[in-house]
């Protein structure tokens, strides 16, 4: 592909990214809108050549850069919104709000969420979610995970079952606040994939934790 056609397509992807604004914020989106481009415009310039005849595949190229950008953005720019959202709604929950591309992590420490060795939602825990059910509701376009994790004491038996009911109280309690039980799945990982180490009682108590993944449909 020539040279100018490349630049023509870096030009769309950019211009694609740069132009959109978090609803939020006012501010300009460039994290994920910008990545989810980039893949798009990549994606659908592959695409566009393979679809078309050899005199063609340039225009194709260019055609389905724009188209891919334009698909790609738009879910990193539905994700960052989100993202912003559920920042706004648990400020101050202890519930802390991470993104890793378009996906987003929620992780709720147990301090907030359960008492040792208990399965049953603390008060706190309930107002949080309550606001991640009204979010995930709006933004309906995304999956969610439910993952339940302990620390290592008591046997891996025991802490994988103790996971399991963890992350299905979370989960039980997003369907009864009318978040679509299709869209969730709940996972117990019991002590594996700790987060420091459980050596020391600040380490368990890190690691004994409940996290929601969200991702694009």
């Amino acid at each position: 592909m020539k040279w100018t056609s490349l630049t023509l397509i870096a030009s769309t992807v950019l211009l694609t990214a740069c132009e959109t604004t978090n609803p939020y914020t006012g501010q300009s989106q460039m994290s994920d809108a910008t990545t989810g481009a980039l893949i798009g415009a990549a994606a659908g310039a592959a695409i566009g050549v393979a679809s078309s005849s050899k005199s063609d595949r340039g225009k194709g190229a260019l055609i389905g850069a724009a188209s891919g950008a334009t698909v790609g953005g738009g879910i990193g720019y539905y994700m960052d919104t989100q993202a912003k959202k559920l920042e706004q709604e648990l400020r101050a929950t202890g519930i802390s709000v991470t993104q890793n591309g378009n996906n987003i992590i929620l992780n709720m420490p147990n301090s907030i969420t359960f008492d040792v060795d208990q399965t049953e939602l603390s008060t706190s825990a309930k107002r949080a979610l309550f606001n991640v059910a009204t979010v995930v509701n709006e933004y309906n376009k995304t999956n969610i995970a439910v993952y339940g994790f302990t620390d290592s004491s008591g046997s891996d038996s025991y802490n994988l079952r103790l996971s399991q009911v963890r992350a299905g109280e979370v989960s039980t309690f997003l369907i009864n606040n009318k978040v679509k039980s299709s869209r969730i799945t709940t996972i117990g990982k019991g002590e594996s994939n700790p987060i420091a180490s459980n050596s020391t009682a600040e380490g368990r108590a890190q690691n004994r934790r409940v996290q929601i993944l969200l991702t694009p449909m």
